[in-house]
C-alpha cells in the first residue's frame, strides 16, 4: 500500500449533496456548499457520492461537479471522486477525468445491479488501480449495490493495486472493520459510512466519516471526529447521542430526500428538488422533520 500522509484521508469528509433548479445542476449553489463545509471545519469534501444522487447525473454533470468542488475548495481540503458505475467503461472515464481534474483521490462504488463474484470485484478493481496513480477507495454499501466484499477481496485487490489505501464501510458490520485493520494495518483507512455507527466504528480504528448529515451539521460532525482522535472518549459518546436523533432523520426516507428538505428548510439550498425516480418530501415528512431540526435547535 502507497505511503499516506498522517492527516491525509482522516476525519470528516462530507458527501455533498447535488442542488437542482427547474431540472439542471445548481453549480453555483455548489461552490457555496463547499465553502460552507471548510468554512466549518469538515477535513474534506466528497463529490457526487450517494448523497449526490450520481445514477440521475450524466458523466459530464458530475465531471463538472468535481471541477467545481476542486475550483471552490482552492486546496484548502481535499476533494474526493466518488467514480462508481455500474458500467465498468463508464467507471473508467469517470475514474480517469477525475485524475486530470485534480482530485485528491478517487472513491470507487462496487457495481451495482450485476452482483458478480468475488473474483470478478477483485479484477474490477485491479483493472482500475493499474489505470491511475490516485489515491482509490472502495465504496462497500451491500444495501444499494445489492453485493458485499469480503476481507480476503480487499487484501487480494491490495496486493494487485498498491493505490488501493482504504475503504468506506456503509453496512453494520463491525467485525470486518477489525478484520481490515487486523490483515491490512491500521493505516488501511476505513471511513463510516452509516451515521449511527460513527462513534462505534472510529473507536475501533476507522479513520474518520463520509456521512450525509455532514451537510446539515459539519462542525458538530468535524468535532466528533476530533474528539475520538484525541482520545476523549466520553466526550465523543456524548456528542454521538445528541446528534442521534439528527443521524436518524436522513433516513426517515430515501437519502437524501429528508436531507434536501432540510436543506431547504435551513436556506442552504433553494428547492429540494430532485430528478425521477427520486422526489421530494411528502407533507407528513416535512413536520416531522420539522420536528428533528427543532429539537436540535437549528430552527
Amino acid at each position: 500500500m502507497i505511503k499516506l500522509d498522517r492527516d491525509f484521508l482522516r476525519g470528516s469528509y462530507t458527501p455533498l449533496i447535488t442542488p437542482i433548479i427547474d431540472g439542471a445542476v445548481d453549480y453555483d449553489t455548489y461552490a457555496r456548499l463547499v465553502e460552507r463545509q471548510i468554512a466549518q471545519g469538515s477535513h474534506g469534501i466528497v463529490v457526487a457520492g450517494t448523497t449526490g444522487e450520481p445514477t440521475t447525473l450524466s458523466v459530464e454533470e458530475r465531471s463538472t461537479l468535481l471541477k467545481v468542488a476542486i475550483e471552490a475548495a482552492g486546496k484548502r481540503v481535499p476533494v474526493v471522486a466518488a467514480t462508481g458505475s455500474q458500467s465498468h467503461a463508464e467507471t473508467v472515464e469517470l475514474t480517469t477525468r477525475a485524475e486530470r481534474a485534480g482530485a485528491a483521490a478517487v472513491l470507487i462504488l462496487t457495481p451495482y445491479f450485476i452482483r458478480p463474484p468475488q473474483r470478478g470485484i477483485v479484477e474490477y478493481y485491479a483493472d482500475l488501480g493499474r489505470r491511475i496513480s490516485l489515491p482509490m477507495m472502495i465504496y462497500h454499501i451491500p444495501g444499494r449495490a445489492a453485493i458485499s466484499v469480503t476481507c480476503d477481496t480487499v487484501a487480494k485487490i491490495a496486493e494487485r493495486a498498491p493505490n488501493l489505501v482504504g475503504i468506506k464501510q456503509a453496512v453494520k458490520d463491525l467485525e470486518l472493520v477489525s478484520e481490515l485493520i487486523v490483515r491490512l494495518g491500521p493505516e488501511f483507512r476505513i471511513f463510516v459510512g452509516l451515521e449511527d455507527l460513527s462513534f462505534p466504528m472510529m473507536a475501533v480504528g476507522a479513520c474518520g466519516v463520509m456521512n450525509a448529515v455532514g451537510n446539515l451539521a459539519p462542525r458538530r460532525i468535524a468535532e466528533l471526529c476530533e474528539l475520538v482522535f484525541a482520545g476523549k472518549l466520553a466526550e465523543a459518546r456524548a456528542a454521538h447521542f445528541a446528534l442521534f436523533e439528527l443521524n436518524q432523520s436522513v433516513f426517515f426516507d430515501t437519502n437524501p430526500i429528508p436531507l434536501k428538505y432540510m436543506m431547504k428548510r435551513l436556506g442552504l439550498i433553494r428547492d429540494n428538488a430532485h430528478r425521477l425516480p427520486m422526489v421530494p418530501a411528502t407533507r407528513e415528512l416535512e413536520e416531522r422533520l420539522d420536528g428533528v431540526l427543532k429539537r436540535a435547535g437549528m430552527l
